[in-house]
């Protein structure tokens, strides 16, 4: 039986201004219609022995990564919470861990959430070929054959051929990224292939191989698997015990160092979307070589990417650039200069501005919000509230708002009375009155919400009550 690990954490901060750490690529619909969260698994759809998956997923995430599966119709073995971002290594050991619990000892395929593969049935057939070394207690470790001397990827040398139908071969040795030169070195070889992140192998097996190669991180994720508790959908592990693990890859901490290694090389249409200039390698050109997503207009424009969201973009004479709109920020740049996108993000974070955290859209289990305008002592917003759901039973100490419904019911609780709100109806809720409000109906609730007062941040929640176990905020 294979079990996918899905490894969904991360922030994609080179994706930025459409990658937020709040709301990041593996959540984004950047590809095609589905989330690439949701590619990774529809993907496996038609193949044999294959089991629930287990999804490994930052905390803050939580519920967006629960609907997304929800919304493709997999049930999850379970969904383990990172309380701290600590690498694949300990993500992986997290998993095996929870599914050699109950004595089982799968195969377990181990997918980034954030990879496009355009030939589903080659990657089917590698699968199937890595299932049966990986019974035979091997690691595998895929490649991708290169198409270019990529500098962005780390590279994996073959070593000699395995005998069988797999075509499979020792790893010689891992290289770290290469500059230019020795990428076109590697390239024109062919004993490389770039490191694809994904593996196969036995959870019994990788045990092992942690138990000799990185044994206190295997023990702090065994600790904190035994200290964790079950919430709603969840498995929380002990914060402090995953928060001692050593922040390493598996590649470093196991397949660099272990003699079962193997790697099965694999020519499928592969790309991480690590960067704007991958969403323009993958994506569908018009007569000048340009991906163009939204309300765009362009003259004289050649191989570039722009992404409109909320306006029109129009761009005149440009050659190999990126131009990518969202609601609150503008990203411009030229496509061999996108991997400094990250160093925006930093400037951001040391800014402590919003913009690196959070998308103006803010999702939050029972729906979203918007944030329309703002200034020093109000604020407005536009929520959306899904049928049946509700917020939580709540007050504020520094702010009143004032609710008037634009479509939907809307039930809300005002101290000690419940007040039925239609279309066009509207509430005021005092500055430290308890207060809830909920979707009855079956249609989304959607309202204006005006906040005034000395302070509006969301840390002025306090909450009393709260269906999906969140705590004061």
């Amino acid at each position: 039986m294979i079990v996918p690990l899905v490894l969904a954490g991360g922030s994609g901060t080179r994706l930025w201004p459409l990658s937020r750490e709040l709301y990041p690529k593996q959540l984004i619909d950047i590809y095609n219609e589905n989330t690439l969260l949701q590619n990774t698994l529809l993907r496996l759809r038609g193949m044999d022995d294959l089991a629930a998956p287990v999804v490994v997923c930052n905390e803050v995430h939580r519920f967006m990564t629960a609907e997304q599966l929800q919304q493709i119709g997999i049930e999850p073995h379970c969904i383990i919470l990172e309380p701290v971002g600590r690498n694949t290594a300990p993500a992986i050991a997290l998993a095996a861990v929870k599914l050699l619990e109950k004595g089982d000892d799968p195969v377990m395929l181990v997918l980034p959430a954030d990879h496009v593969i355009e030939d589903i049935g080659l990657f089917h057939e590698k699968i199937s070929q890595g299932n049966d070394l990986a019974a035979d207690g091997f690691l595998i470790t895929f490649g991708i054959v290169p198409s270019s001397p990529e500098t962005g990827y780390g590279y994996i040398k073959k070593g000699l051929k395995i005998n069988g139908p797999s075509q499979a071969c020792e790893i010689e040795c891992f290289v770290e990224k290469p500059d230019e030169k020795h990428a076109r070195q590697y390239l024109d070889s062919g004993a490389y292939c770039w490191n694809s992140g994904m593996f196969m192998f036995k959870a019994s097996v990788i045990i092992r191989e942690l138990e000799k190669f990185a044994p206190e991180t295997l023990a702090c994720c065994q600790q904190a698997i035994a200290s964790g508790i079950q919430d709603l959908d969840f498995l929380r592990v002990d914060k402090d015990s995953f928060g001692r693990a050593t922040s390493d890859s598996i590649d470093y901490a196991v397949m660099e160092k272990t003699a079962k290694g193997v790697m099965i090389s694999l020519d499928a249409g592969w790309n991480d979307l690590g960067s704007f200039d991958a969403l323009w390698q993958t994506g569908g050109k018009d007569g000048h070589r340009n991906v163009l997503k939204g309300d765009v207009l362009t003259q004289d424009v050649t191989d570039s990417y722009i992404h409109a969201e909320s306006r029109l973009v129009a761009a005149v004479g440009l050659e190999k650039f990126v131009i990518v709109e969202t609601s609150d920020a503008i990203l411009v740049s030229p496509r061999d200069r996108v991997q400094d996108v990250k160093k925006i993000v930093l400037q951001l974070k040391a800014k402590k501005r919003e913009e690196s955290v959070t998308h103006r859209m803010v999702y939050r289990p029972w729906g979203n919000y918007e944030t329309i305008d703002c200034s020093l002592r109000y604020q407005v917003k536009r929520i959306t509230v899904k049928p049946g759901a509700k917020l939580s039973l709540q007050k504020h100490y520094h702010r009143a708002e004032h609710w008037t419904v634009v479509s939907g019911t809307g039930l809300v609780t005002k101290g000690d009375r419940e007040i039925l709100l239609q279309e066009n109806e509207s509430t005021y809720i005092p500055l430290g009155t308890v207060h809830r409000l909920e979707n009855p109906g079956t249609i989304p609730l959607e309202l204006i919400e005006v906040q005034s007062g000395s302070y509006l941040g969301e840390d002025d929640i306090v909450r009393l009550d709260d269906v999906y176990g969140r705590k004061k905020k």
